[in-house]
């Protein structure tokens, strides 16, 4: 016996330590290798529907990770998956949350082995997501579950099972117009037991002798769809009015009793019924068709023939009669028609004004009565109440309102003093040919004589006609500055206010210090605010920026002479030698371009360097100048000793500063003599050689 079991005791180790070896070889090995490994290990064949897996054995299997082996499966049987997600059907509600699919479906156990065991009797349906009810729990399973599909893809709805019992053939709809739900009306317990609430499910509530109707009184032949909702539906035998009153019998009737009518003329229509309109039957009046033909609701359509006056009186029989009764004396109140009765229009006969029985072509203007008496002769028009009024004709004082006119009367237009006839001088005749205008009747008042035009309202009022509101910034020229406290005679000498210049000179002539030498454009330096405030920038408004000593230059210093006529200034120049003629200490012999060598900082500063360029340029100038100036000076000037040379322009190269160029050394002075005192004898040869 020990032998023995020392015997098992090895065979185990060796046993252990074979797995542990091919445990590492499966590691160590390629994944086509260990694939070919894993399938010799495999614990049996896989069933027929997973046997294309035989080899690929990670299709189902996680290394070292059993749990890992629930999601290979859900990857597969993804309707299974869905519903362990959702908590939903068998898998979703019966699966524990720590059981896994081998649990219950462990393959290798051949081609033919069921993993998937089954006990259709002890199977609890509560664990699925349909519950069985009444005769639903004697039901077979195959009478849902078909045999060809999966029980998951059994349908739930009732139809789907029972549509052979539908003795409705879908003809029931819901509110929505589509078909009903079948659990609507039935349930489990039995197929012909129904709980329908019509008031519920439909579009039609059953109300007094509608709820006692048995189904088939109105869904003949089980015929639930397209069953009318109108009353025409099914009392169409019960109408005694024949289709005239239309479709509508909700309007006169109800459930509860069809023969009673709950129709209110009153209430439910814009015709009341009065008098004796209440014992009249409908048909007396309606004879037609109710809604196709339209009942006139005026009582000349009904009682055309007891008219006596032959429609001479218009149509508004109830102008005079009333309901109670045809004959009852007339009740006519001529208050309330358009032309109501005041003065003495009170006590006038009826046939005064109507002339006819046409009582409403009597006319209601004034005229037509009353033109024999129109002072007027029609030119004040037909609306003779403006002035008049029906207690006297004559009487006319208050009645008149000027402000509806185009001349409304204001301040002094309207005290007592002003009288009609002081504007209207045409008689009665000629109120209309008034004119409006002021200047119609104060032209004797004008003092301007007409030369500010005819608008007086412009500078006066009705208020007071001395008193004026003239605004001066409305014309050519605005008051600004101290103009704003200047009297209007200062400026206007006289009442023809629109004969005043309005140049600055035409006053201020004798403030001008200038003598006219800048013109006479005041403003272009001068403002109304102050005479002596003044502004001129000579850089931008001129062509001649001052710089320098210029700046502290007066204006007159420069403009000596009046402006000629039409411009603003004379013409100075705007060269240096136009100013500083007198001022060139070279007598001209550097040219008349000072700026090469003076600045407007001062007459003494001059340029110290000069460019190569420059510096070229400027040297021949003043050769030039120089030659010019002999030619110049021929006249006065004596001939050159014979020893004396002609100058000659010195190299560029050798001289850099006039100063050095040795011109000097045989120019003649200024007076003609030579340096040396002696005075020059030139012939005329001497002359023509030096040109």
């Amino acid at each position: 016996m020990p032998t023995e079991s020392f015997s098992s005791a090895w065979v185990r180790r060796l046993a252990a330590v074979l797995l542990l070896v091919l445990l590492g070889a499966v590691g160590l090995l390629g994944p086509a290798q260990a694939g070919t490994l894993e399938a010799v290990l495999a614990p049996g064949e896989l069933i027929a529907d997973h046997a294309k897996l035989e080899s690929e054995c990670a299709s189902c299997h996680v290394r070292f990770n059993p749990k890992g082996q629930d999601a290979l499966c859900m990857d597969c049987h993804k309707d299974v998956g869905q519903d362990v997600r959702k908590r939903m059907g068998f898998h979703g509600k019966a699966r524990d949350p720590e059981a896994s699919c081998r649990g219950c479906h462990t393959d290798h156990k051949g081609r033919k082995a069921r993993i998937v065991q089954f006990d259709p009797k002890g199977f609890d349906h509560k664990q699925t997501d349909y519950l069985l009810r009444g005769k639903h729990k004697d039901a077979a399973c195959d009478k849902c579950h078909a045999s060809a599909k999966k029980y998951r893809q059994a349908a739930s709805d009732c139809l789907s099972c029972h549509k052979k019992d539908d003795t409705h053939k879908g003809g029931i709809l819901d509110k929505a117009g589509a078909i009903a739900k079948c659990s609507d009306c039935h349930t489990e317990s039995g197929w012909k037991d129904t709980h329908f609430e019509h008031g519920k499910h439909t579009r039609f509530a059953l109300e007094d002798k509608h709820a006692r109707l048995k189904c088939d009184d109105c869904h003949a032949k089980a015929r639930y769809r397209d069953t009318p909702r109108t009353c025409i539906g099914c009392h169409q035998k019960d109408d005694e009015h024949k289709g005239l009153y239309g479709s509508k019998c909700e309007s006169c009737h109800n459930a509860k009793a069809w023969k009673d009518s709950t129709f209110n003329h009153d209430a439910d229509t814009r015709y009341s019924l009065r008098g004796k309109h209440r014992k009249v039957q409908c048909n007396d009046c309606h004879t037609g068709h109710l809604y196709k033909v339209k009942l006139a609701q005026d009582c000349f359509s009904c009682h055309k023939k007891d008219d006596k006056h032959k429609d001479t009186l218009g149509r508004d029989c109830e102008s005079c009669h009333s309901e109670s009764g045809w004959r009852d004396p007339p009740r006519f109140d001529h208050d309330k028609t358009s032309f109501p009765l005041l003065g003495k229009h009170i006590k006038a006969e009826c046939k005064a004004c109507h002339k006819s029985q046409l009582f409403k072509e009597a006319p209601k203007d004034c005229l037509s009565c009353h033109q024999k008496d129109d002072k007027h002769q029609g030119t004040l028009g037909k609306a003779c109440a403006d002035c008049h009024s029906e207690r006297d004709w004559k009487t006319t004082s208050g009645r008149f309102d000027h402000s509806a006119t185009r001349f409304p009367l204001r301040n002094a237009h309207a005290t007592s003093k002003v009288k009609c006839s002081d504007c209207h001088t045409k008689g009665l005749t000629g109120f209309r040919q008034t004119a409006m205008t002021c200047y119609a009747c104060h032209q004797k008042d004008d003092k301007h004589e007409g030369s500010q035009g005819k608008q007086c309202e412009t500078c006066h009022n009705d208020a007071s006609w001395k008193v004026t509101l003239f605004d001066h910034g409305k014309t050519r020229f605005p008051l600004t500055g101290r103009h704003n406290g200047v009297v209007c005679q200062d400026c206007h000498a006289s009442k023809r206010f629109k004969d005043t210049p309005r140049e600055c000179v035409a006053c201020h002539l004798k403030d001008d210090k200038h003598k006219a030498t800048l013109g006479a454009q005041c403003e272009t330096c001068h403002n109304t605010r102050h005479w002596k405030s003044w502004d001129f920038n000579h850089d931008k408004r001129t062509k001649y920026p001052l710089t320098g000593s210029h700046t502290q230059v007066a204006c007159a210093a420069c403009h000596t002479q009046p402006a000629p006529k039409g411009k603003a200034i004379a013409d100075i120049g705007q060269r240096c030698v136009d100013c500083h003629a007198k001022d060139d200490a070279h007598d001209g012999q550097f040219g008349r371009r000072c700026e090469q060598c003076h600045r407007t900082a001062g007459w003494l500063q001059t340029e110290k360097t000069l460019s190569q360029s420059s510096y070229k340029v400027f040297t021949l100038n003043v050769h030039l100048a120089h030659v010019v100036g002999w030619c110049s000076h021929s006249q006065r000037l004596a001939p050159l000793p014979a020893h004396a040379a002609v100058p000659t322009l010195p190299a560029m190269d050798a001289h850099r500063h006039p100063a050095r160029a040795g011109l000097g050394t045989r120019l003649p002075a200024r007076d003609g003599a030579e340096p040396g005192g002696q005075r020059a004898q030139r012939t005329g040869a001497d002359r023509q050689r030096e040109v």
